[in-house]
């Protein structure tokens, strides 16, 4: 049995979730919900035989029972309306927002513990790249002193809704490293690159660490990106555990697999690969809830 899945948002990240979805033999698409007729993302979603309106969220709930789960792609201030309407009505959210609502999900640490949750929290693109490392690095190494992350993408894959959002992006992602990894003192920090032709998304994760262990903070972070992997085939170290004067550093470069964005946004494709991800567990889970 498919899980039935609505999409609010027809901008690339919508776009780019519902190729996705349409790909997953877990899950299908009833309905695609936008804000202008003459949207191009509604447009690209007829042109799959998926089911559309212009009318928003109140399009969505004209056709509330279609569909179980609601991928909210739009801002992080439409989201805070969006989620108490759509839980009282008793529909699960996974909010790729950088909005603070919702349970903070990283489906390789914690996604089989969310399957029942009411409104599942992507975090954000840097904290879908940085937070595997760093909560591996934290594993390894309890006690860390202090964690940064980085963030590197391209001008182009970074629309309005993210340049609107620049504070809640910060704040949810280091709220979302402090959670997985126990660190009380985080830094997270976005560069938006306008180069030509257009960068591809890269994560640099730096932390301070009096007395490393590094080989197990090596069998850590390999573990962490296989698992990465399994969701975001793009997802690579290109930079290996360097530790010098205590401080440890890596980086990991994210290449999109191209589905409807650049594969140079992988800043996107990181968050549209682990919510169908998530969306996948979600289908899962309640089929086997209906087994037992």
């Amino acid at each position: 049995m498919t899980l039935k899945t609505a999409i609010i948002g027809s901008g690339n990240i919508g776009c780019d979730i519902l190729c996705k979805v349409l790909a997953h033999p877990d899950l299908d698409c009833t309905l695609v919900a936008g804000r202008s007729p003459q949207s191009a993302g509604l447009a690209f979603a007829r042109e799959r035989g998926v089911a559309t309106t212009a009318d928003g969220i109140e399009g969505l709930f004209a056709r509330i029972n279609d569909f179980d789960v609601v991928f909210d792609a739009t801002s992080a201030t439409d989201h805070e309306i969006h989620a108490p309407r759509l839980i009282d009505a008793g529909k699960a959210i996974i909010n790729l927002t950088p909005a603070s609502l919702g349970s903070l999900c990283v489906p390789s640490l914690n996604g089989l513990a969310l399957t029942e949750a009411t409104n599942v929290n992507m975090i954000t693109c840097g904290g879908q790249a940085s937070i595997p490392l760093a909560a591996a690095i934290a594993r390894a190494n309890p006690g860390l002193h202090y964690l940064e992350v980085v963030s590197s993408i391209s001008a182009e894959s970074a629309g309005p809704a993210t340049r609107r959002n620049l504070s809640n992006y910060i704040t949810t992602t280091e709220n979302a490293l402090k959670h997985f990894t126990g660190c009380g003192d985080v830094k997270a920090i976005l560069n938006i690159n306008p180069a030509k032709p257009n960068v591809y998304m890269q994560t640099a994760v730096s932390a301070l660490i009096e007395n490393i262990d590094m080989a197990a903070t090596r069998r850590e972070v390999e573990r962490a990106v296989s698992q990465v992997q399994s969701a975001v085939p793009g997802y690579e170290v290109i930079v290996d555990l360097h530790y010098s004067e205590g401080r440890l550093f890596t980086m990991v470069r994210v290449e999109g697999a191209g589905d409807f964005l650049d594969p140079s946004a992988g800043n996107l494709d990181i968050i549209t690969a682990t919510a169908t991800h998530m969306a996948a567990l979600m289908a899962r889970g309640r089929v086997a809830e209906r087994a037992a």
